[in-house]
């Protein structure tokens, strides 16, 4: 059984560009696979707590030195690894906060790059533990941040993301665009057809 996993981002819950276009992914999948196992969480709605010092803490204590209250106060990030961990694919709505990323997914990325869990550092250097899984990111834009774009250098959301995501093994990712949508419709079109082309098996370029 296929196992879906997507996070959205966007506080602005209802009326969000990324979250409709994650929910039309997934349904896309739905029809694709049939039989689909669906995880969805929503960091825009319930965001995880930034990091503080007795988290941190917790995350670098052996698991069989954790106290109880250790213990509880990582349960939220263990509970986020282990849904990336039973995933097959992953559909990330993210909207473009100031550049970068919505601040529920920021703290989100902050809890499930774990040391030892999600990569471990080697002779070689670090080595992303979660391989094998397909990663589909799918962004809105107030702005037109394409490669072609004179701003295109502002655009520190999707970069961080690949950069992060192939850093815990999640090398296999597809970026999915909606730019321009303060301007109009059309960039919101381009990513629907994208999304459906996907979900049919059609091939497409990725827009990075």
């Amino acid at each position: 059984m296929t196992q879906l996993l997507t996070l959205t981002s966007s506080p602005n819950s209802e009326a969000s560009i990324s979250t409709a276009l994650v929910e039309r992914f997934a349904d896309g999948l739905r029809q694709k696979h049939g039989d689909l196992t669906h995880t969805q969480r929503d960091l825009g709605v319930n965001p995880p707590p930034h990091l503080d010092q007795a988290t941190i803490g917790a995350f670098y204590t052996p698991s069989d030195a954790l106290t109880p209250e250790q213990t509880d106060i990582i349960g939220l990030s263990d509970e986020l690894v282990e849904e990336l961990e039973a995933a097959d694919i992953i559909v990330i709505g993210a909207p473009m906060h100031n550049f970068g990323l919505a601040s529920g997914l920021k703290a989100w990325v902050d809890h499930v790059l774990r040391v030892g869990w999600t990569f471990r550092y080697t002779e070689n250097g670090p080595e992303g533990q979660l391989k094998g899984k397909q990663v589909y990111v799918v962004t809105a834009r107030g702005g037109d941040y394409a490669k072609s774009s004179p701003i295109h250098a502002l655009d520190h959301q999707a970069p961080y993301l690949k950069t992060v995501l192939a850093f815990i093994g999640l090398d296999d990712v597809t970026f999915i665009h909606a730019q321009g949508v303060a301007k109009g419709e059309e960039g919101i079109r381009a990513a629907k057809a994208q999304i459906d082309a996907i979900t049919r098996g059609e091939p497409n370029e990725q827009a990075a």
